[in-house]
């Protein structure tokens, strides 16, 4: 084992968390589970971005005051 996870150039306890996880899984599961971890982030990184441009629009806004007794909340 030592010398697997030397040639892999991982250390044992990570090869047996990966073991734990992975290890029932299929080659083409596993692949599957990678593309939707990355789509997650990517998805992620969208709603942050989005988020971070509705509370610059509130900040530019702020100033104007809200009309007639409005909270401005959008």
């Amino acid at each position: 084992m030592a010398d697997v996870c030397r040639v892999i150039e991982v250390t044992q306890p990570t090869y047996h968390r990966w073991r734990q996880q992975y290890g029932g899984m299929q080659a083409e599961e596993a692949r599957r589970l990678t593309q939707l971890e990355k789509e997650n982030a990517r998805l992620k990184k969208l709603l942050a971005e989005a988020e971070l441009e509705k509370a610059m629009l509130k900040d530019l806004v702020a100033p104007l005051g809200a009309p007639d007794g409005a909270t401005g909340n959008f």
